[in-house]
């Protein structure tokens, strides 16, 4: 999704507000825990949801925020299941390279031209794009 709809993405405060939420697909089955967020390393807008995978040690995935609606404990995300399944796996107690996040926009469908990889592609080889929202 890109933001020429008009979406507005939640305050980092709101989006803290999420964890610990439930993260359902976009068929309502049950895809994950909100573990915590990355946001912009500029200007500190949330960018990216990161997604608890399975009960116990599961992994840790990220999910384009704007693609994200929440209430009553809940959190749905515009994907399958499947596709939030297999994004690639993120640390949450390190930044975001420029190259690893548009690999993740990518898995996403998220071109280069729109929405955060459009906002990403822009800055420097290697650069820190997101980080763990303290």
């Amino acid at each position: 999704m890109d933001d020429s709809a008009g979406a507005t993405l939640p305050s980092v405060s709101e989006a803290r507000g999420w964890i610990g939420d439930q993260v359902d697909d976009v068929s309502g089955t049950g895809a994950g825990q909100v573990h915590g967020l990355f946001v912009d390393a500029d200007g500190g807008e949330p960018t990216w949801l990161i997604v608890k995978q399975g009960r116990f040690g599961g992994s840790l995935v990220a999910v384009p925020l704007r693609d994200c609606a929440a209430a009553a404990g809940r959190v749905w995300v515009s994907h399958q299941r499947e596709v939030i399944r297999s994004s690639p796996v993120v640390d949450p107690s390190r930044p975001l390279l420029r190259e690893h996040e548009l690999t993740i926009c990518a898995h996403y469908g998220i071109g280069e031209r729109v929405g955060r990889a459009a906002e990403a592609v822009g800055r420097p080889a290697a650069a820190v794009t997101s980080q763990p929202s303290p």
